[in-house]
């Protein structure tokens, strides 16, 4: 079986075993970072690795975390948290102070506990509901017993670290008082059915790995999931050209707000 083919093969058994569609991604990134995975374990082939998959759950659990890149940090683009901080939490708690909002693509769960902390200073966390979904069971179990290393909390704010951080050594413990604020579950942004009437949506630094195809679909799956005058709040190198397809227009940079009442 040549490369192509073997590859090919390899993402229809992973759509059929898991119903994550690898074609939905950018070819050449995807295929190049789990070729060095596969490689890198002994695989000769990809669907050789896939087997393998199969049987050795933290092989596959391995397939998962370099397939999303869980790479994360506290207040990642810090002058955007402000913002958000600033200017758009503080409008929306003046028309109700419960905030429904979600963390899409979590990752290990550093962007919903970032949320959290602002939530909680601005008075509304127990009012309000934060879901934070990912596709990768290893990077939500990570996110639920949130012990992180001093490398991600390098941007947080030093009152926010010292209120709700424990530092052990070289690590930094969440405080029960977040860790009970979030819901984490499972989620495929591609697959699933969102919910709706978010106030807030933070989707940040995963739309890039996918094809213009299912970024349009995406994007107006998370349109649709917001109420109206509800906020996407997107990474730094997501801006969406022509959001108002989607009933979206821009607010700030990297942010949206759904049109209409």
């Amino acid at each position: 079986m040549d490369d192509d083919k073997d590859f090919l093969a390899f993402v229809k058994k992973v759509k059929d075993y898991t119903s994550i569609d690898l074609a939905q991604y950018k070819e050449a990134q995807m295929r190049r970072r789990l070729a060095t995975l596969r490689m890198k374990k002994g695989y000769p082939t990809f669907v050789a690795f896939f087997d393998a998959m199969t049987k050795d759950k933290e092989l596959f659990y391995e397939f998962l975390d370099r397939m999303t890149i869980n790479v994360s940090e506290f207040w990642r683009n810090p002058n955007r948290w402000e913002v958000l901080e600033q200017k758009f939490l503080p409008e929306m708690i003046h028309k109700s102070r419960k905030l429904k909002c979600w963390s899409a693509a979590c990752s290990t769960g550093e962007e919903p506990y970032t949320l959290a902390m602002i939530l909680a200073e601005l008075g509304v966390l127990t009012d309000s509901s934060v879901t934070a979904t990912d596709i990768d069971d290893g990077a939500l179990e990570k996110a639920k017993k949130a012990i992180y290393s001093d490398r991600s909390v390098r941007d947080v704010p030093a009152k926010y670290l010292q209120k709700y951080y424990r530092q052990e050594n070289l690590t930094y413990h969440i405080v029960d008082q977040l860790k009970r604020a979030i819901k984490f579950q499972k989620g495929n942004l591609l697959t699933d059915t969102f919910d709706t009437n978010y106030d807030l949506i933070i989707c940040r630094n995963v739309m890039i790995y996918f094809t213009e195809e299912a970024k349009h679909v995406l994007y107006q799956k998370f349109a649709n999931a917001l109420k109206p005058g509800g906020i996407l709040f997107v990474g730094s190198t997501e801006q969406i050209f022509s959001p108002g397809q989607y009933g979206l227009e821009s607010a700030e940079t990297f942010f949206y707000r759904k049109t209409g009442k």
